[in-house]
C-alpha cells in the first residue's frame, strides 16, 4: 500500500487527486489530506438545495461536488479527509461494494489508541456517543473502488451549520437530502495523555499507524501526476457544469410583499439553468413582464448570472416600485 504525503489544501485538487489515483494506479492507495473550507456535495444531490447559497458567498466557501454518493459534507482546516483506494475483486457483488465497516477499521484503531470510544453505525457513520464524526461513502470504478470519509477533529460546527443548512427555500426535487446528524469533534474525547494532540498530530498519528501496520510506504506526487490532477481538477472539479449542473431537476415557488406590491415566482431548474418562469402578483407594470421571463430562460441558477442578464433592462418599468435585488431574492 501507497501513503501518499499530501498537504495541498484544496477541496477541488484533492477530490480530482482520488479520482486520478483510482483510474491510473494498480497500487492500493491510503490518503490523508485537509481542506480549505468548503461544501463537499454528494455525486447525486441537488448542489442548490444543500447549501446556505448567501452565506457561502459572503464568506467565499468552495462548493464541489463528489464522485461518490451519500450526502453533504462541510470542510474546514479542523477535518480531516482520509481515502482508501482498492483492487476489489468482488467489486461486481452488491454485498462487497456496500461494505464500508472493512475501511473503517484503522480509523477505529487510531482513535481507540488516543482514548476516543468511537465506533461504527448505521449506513456509514463513525460516532462517539451516539454523536457523528464521520460519515463515509464510495465509488467503484471498474475492479477499483474509492473509500473516502471526513474526520471532524477540531472542526467550527457554528460554521459547518451555517454553511449547509438551507434558508427557507424549499425546493421539490428529486435530490437525496443530507441526513441532519448531531455531530461533534474528536478533540473533545482525548485522554490525557493526549489532550494537546493538534490535527497535525493526529495525521502524522494516523500514516504511521497505517505504515506499521498495514504493510504501507510513503509516496510523494511526481511532477507528472500534479500536472494530470491539475488538469481533471480544472476540467471538471472546478467548472459549474460539474459542481451545479448536475444537479436533478427542480422547481420552486416564492412570494414576497414588496412596497411596489406582492410578486409570485415560480420557476423550474434543469442542468442548474433556468428553463421555465412566470411572475404574477397584484404588482403595478408598463411593459409585459414576458420579455423578463423569455430573457432568463437558459441562464445559470446563480445570483450572480440572474443580476447580469437582468442589468440592462429598467425593472422599475416591469416591477413598479420593486427594485432588481428585490426581485433576484425571489428566485432563492
Amino acid at each position: 500500500m501507497l501513503i501518499v504525503l499530501n498537504d495541498n489544501t484544496s477541496s477541488f485538487f484533492n477530490l480530482a487527486a482520488e479520482e486520478y489515483m483510482m483510474k491510473n494506479f494498480d497500487d492500493d492507495i491510503f490518503m490523508l489530506w485537509r481542506g480549505e473550507r468548503s461544501i463537499l456535495i454528494g455525486n447525486n444531490q441537488n448542489a442548490l438545495k444543500e447549501i446556505n447559497y448567501d452565506y457561502v458567498k459572503e464568506n467565499n466557501i468552495g462548493v464541489v461536488r463528489r464522485i461518490t454518493g451519500g450526502g453533504t459534507v462541510f470542510f474546514d482546516l479542523g477535518n480531516i479527509a482520509f481515502g482508501f483506494i482498492k483492487t476489489d475483486d468482488k467489486a461486481e457483488d452488491k454485498s462487497s461494494f456496500t461494505d464500508f465497516r472493512k475501511f473503517t477499521i484503522p480509523i477505529l484503531e487510531v482513535l481507540k489508541s488516543i482514548g476516543v470510544n468511537a465506533e461504527f453505525s448505521g449506513r456509514n457513520d463513525l460516532v462517539v456517543d451516539g454523536m457523528k464524526i464521520s460519515g463515509n461513502a464510495q465509488y467503484k470504478y471498474k475492479n477499483r473502488v474509492l473509500h473516502h470519509g471526513a474526520l471532524l477533529y477540531s472542526a467550527d460546527l457554528k460554521d459547518l451549520v451555517s454553511a449547509i443548512n438551507p434558508s427557507q427555500i424549499k425546493y421539490k426535487s428529486k435530490g437525496i437530502d443530507s441526513v441532519k446528524s448531531r455531530v461533534t469533534n474528536i478533540n473533545k474525547y482525548l485522554n490525557e495523555e493526549n489532550k494537546e494532540l493538534d490535527i497535525l498530530g493526529f495525521r502524522d498519528l494516523i500514516n504511521k499507524h497505517i505504515k506499521n501496520n498495514y504493510n504501507a510506504s510513503f509516496y510523494k506526487f511526481t511532477e507528472k501526476d500534479l500536472n494530470e490532477i491539475d488538469k481533471l481538477m480544472e476540467e471538471k472539479y472546478l467548472t459549474y457544469e460539474w459542481n451545479y449542473g448536475k444537479s436533478p431537476k427542480y422547481s420552486s415557488y416564492n412570494e414576497e410583499k414588496f412596497k411596489g406590491g406582492i410578486v409570485e415566482a415560480s420557476y423550474e431548474v434543469k442542468n442548474a439553468k433556468i428553463y421555465k418562469i412566470k411572475f404574477n402578483g397584484d404588482f403595478f407594470s408598463q411593459k409585459s413582464t414576458v420579455d423578463i421571463e423569455k430573457v432568463l430562460i437558459g441562464v445559470n441558477h446563480n445570483k450572480e448570472d440572474i443580476k447580469n442578464k437582468l442589468s440592462d433592462f429598467n425593472i422599475d418599468e416591469y416591477f413598479s416600485n420593486i427594485t432588481l435585488d428585490e426581485i433576484v431574492s425571489l428566485l432563492f
